[in-house]
């Protein structure tokens, strides 16, 4: 059941990335929880698809693979050079660990500083998830990231 999921999150992740050339893709990295590879592919001016693929906490050699969709509000948090957005979403994560699964629902809240004369952002997110598999309950994960636009 784990080689069927991480498949078919994969191969999501793929179509994402061919799709997003023409859009603006970043890949990048995040640091805390988790900590590993971050990407972004906006789909329209203020609406984006945002995944990592990274290693988690939840114990030795536990792997993460998450994704969200992302709205960005850019008039909240007015800067003078490049642009501040509030982004907020829903989206999914699952972790596989000591021969177990864990699966659950991200709601990221964030801000994102999109420098105005290079093709790249700084982040910072906290991100309320509710676990669904194996057991119902509550995590807070968060993490600071910066990515690289390829246009």
């Amino acid at each position: 059941m784990k080689k069927i999921i991480s498949v078919i999150f994969l191969l999501f992740i793929i179509n994402i990335q061919v799709e997003a050339q023409s859009k603006g893709f970043g890949l990048g990295i995040i640091v805390g929880e988790p900590t590993g590879l971050s990407g972004k592919m906006w789909t329209g001016s203020t609406n984006a698809f945002d995944f990592a693929a990274a290693w988690s906490f939840k114990g030795p050699g536990a792997m993460l693979a998450q994704a969200d969709y992302v709205w960005h509000s850019f008039d909240l948090i007015p800067v003078t050079v490049g642009k501040l957005p509030l982004y907020y979403g829903i989206g999914g994560r699952v972790i596989f660990y000591d021969d177990d699964m864990a699966l659950g629902v991200r709601i990221p809240v964030g801000l994102n500083y999109i420098f105005a004369s290079a093709p790249i952002d700084i982040f910072l997110e906290v991100v309320p998830v509710m676990n669904l598999v194996p057991s119902t309950d509550f995590d807070v994960n968060g993490g600071l990231g910066i990515r690289f636009f390829f246009n």
